[in-house]
């Protein structure tokens, strides 16, 4: 494949927005300002751009956007306005977000097609967006605030990628959840017996399926404990001190997922008692642990098991355009589940799944895993004409 020099061209995407509460620090009152890397290859004009976006992350050195563009394919990565910091996010806002980076595509840039690449926690973002955009629904955040994604004239993009995706960042917290905590005000107390970490606990790899089954609703009834004590938590605070009230709290316990001590579990070639974070032990309680620090209305918005609208597979259901769906067969953030979860929801009739062998979830020190990536990326753009 022909390695393409590029321009990597910075540029600012400001609109306005009236929301009832501010989440981000500083910055204009009542204005939005976003971030993005336009990377155009210099030999190669295009009418067809591909859109990687994170809810939080910032992607404009990974090595996939990087790849694509020295494959000569146009590309944009996005920043929302929660950049590496997702304690306040509201996934609604998020997706209001890649609306404005969407339209300043169109507008600003003349390309006539969008290509949505979703990558890692970017997919189920991208199924949130088309979805929307293809089906307009929401009026308000899940805690009752008003969000115009319904009538903010999102544009469908052509095709969809979901490249080393999960199903959702509630599900996947939910997935990962210590479920052996069972009082969020004192992590210490535990259930000795849920503790994957206890070397004293008798279930121990490999598990046995009674245990797993205990221990998964043991996760999602933490989960509903946190958005109930949320929920009465936010209406106490409303009717005391006014709509726009907020707090912050922490979450504990978020890297317990038996699948990374035990890879007999939802197999793929990933290593056992690791995660694509590091260590599963360190990381379940450290200061960078999905989902440590959130607010109330945070919470129901990206991590609530039952309430979240970021849902991809539902989210996939309302889709109609053409999707691409890439698996990393040694993923040690996206098992093999979410990957098959992400292809069968979606409800087009032109989608496809492809595997990457050995690969790990952001390919790096992989450099024959990115390319094959590229290439599977690069040929299945080719054969819908998104190549010009």
């Amino acid at each position: 494949m022909t390695d393409h020099a590029y321009q990597r061209l910075p540029y600012l995407v400001s609109f306005e927005d009236h929301s009832l509460i501010k989440e981000t620090y500083a910055g204009q009152l009542n204005r939005i300002t976003l971030e993005g890397h336009l990377l155009r290859p210099d030999d190669r004009p295009s009418k067809t751009v591909l859109i990687f976006m994170h809810p939080s992350g910032l992607m404009h050195y990974l090595p996939m956007p990087l790849a694509m563009a020295r494959a000569g394919h146009h590309v944009m990565t996005c920043g929302s306005r929660y950049p590496k910091n997702d304690s306040a996010l509201i996934m609604e806002k998020v997706a209001l977000d890649m609306g404005a980076h969407i339209r300043h595509a169109k507008e600003a840039f003349g390309y006539e097609k969008i290509i949505l690449a979703g990558w890692s926690g970017g997919g189920s973002l991208s199924m949130f967006y088309q979805s929307e955009a293809e089906d307009p629904s929401i009026t308000q955040t899940p805690a009752g605030d008003p969000v115009d994604v319904a009538t903010a004239g999102l544009q469908p993009a052509d095709g969809v990628l979901q490249l080393a995706a999960h199903v959702s960042r509630a599900l996947i917290l939910t997935e990962w959840l210590d479920a052996s905590i069972i009082d969020e005000g004192d992590p210490d107390r535990r259930d000795d017996e849920l503790n994957l970490y206890d070397p004293k606990n008798p279930n121990q790899p490999t598990y046995a399926a009674e245990f797993l089954e205990r221990y998964i609703a043991a996760q999602v009834a933490r989960n509903r404990r946190i958005t109930a004590w949320v929920q009465e938590r936010l209406a106490h605070l409303r009717q005391h001190k006014g709509p726009a009230a907020e707090q912050g709290f922490v979450v504990h316990g978020t890297m317990a997922d038996p699948r990374w001590l035990d890879p007999t579990i939802d197999p793929n070639d990933r290593k056992p008692n690791w995660s694509f974070m590091g260590d599963p032990r360190m990381v379940n309680d450290a200061p960078a642990g999905l989902a440590r620090f959130c607010t109330l209305r945070s919470w129901l918005s990206q991590w609530s098991y039952d309430l979240s609208g970021a849902n991809g597979p539902a989210c996939a259901k309302r889709i109609s355009v053409p999707a691409l769906v890439v698996g990393n067969t040694a993923d040690d953030g996206c098992t093999p589940s979410h990957t098959n979860r992400i292809y069968e929801a979606i409800a087009s009739s032109d989608k496809t799944k492809q595997l990457i062998q050995g690969a790990t979830h952001y390919y790096f020190g992989q450099p024959d895993k990115l390319a094959a990536a590229v290439a599977t990326v690069d040929g299945w753009l080719k054969e819908r004409d998104f190549w010009d």
